[in-house]
């Protein structure tokens, strides 16, 4: 029995994800590593002390993919807390969408091995639950982007 079981209590760490569209797509990250190492993944990632959720989103997203949005322009999609969601332990998330310009490019950087602009209506074998994240995000704004 684990001391954290023992004691009856859990470290729950905190992170943020982006589900950044452009035109019909999203831009997808793939993980350098484990878990779900070579599996396409939201941008995103801890967020720091003394940093906001929506801040981090935004410094997640520069640091992975290169694409710079202000903090201000995420909207929020939700929080996913699903004790199961992570296989290394209680992660919670709170999720961001944002779109870019047509002309918006990235480059993998970070814990990214690799980015790519994906369609949308391609979403449904992403890491964790990101493919959920992506179908909350296109329910929410209502819309066939």
């Amino acid at each position: 029995m684990d001391v954290q079981e023992h004691c009856g209590t859990e470290i729950i760490r905190f992170t943020a994800d982006v589900v950044c569209i452009r035109g019909g797509s999203v831009l997808l990250v793939e993980r350098g590593w484990p878990p779900h190492k070579g599996r396409l993944a939201l941008p995103g990632g801890h967020v720091d002390p003394g940093e906001t959720s929506r801040t981090a989103a935004a410094r997640e997203l520069l640091e992975e993919t290169g694409v710079r949005v202000d903090a201000d322009d995420l909207g929020l999609i939700g929080i996913y807390d699903a004790p199961d969601r992570d296989p290394r332990g209680r992660y919670v998330t709170v999720a961001y969408l944002v779109a870019v310009p047509a002309g918006t490019t990235a480059h993998a950087g970070d814990d990214a091995s690799a980015v790519r602009w994906v369609p949308l209506d391609d979403t449904t074998a992403l890491a964790f639950d990101h493919s959920e994240i992506v179908a909350a995000a296109r329910r929410q704004q209502n819309a066939p982007f």
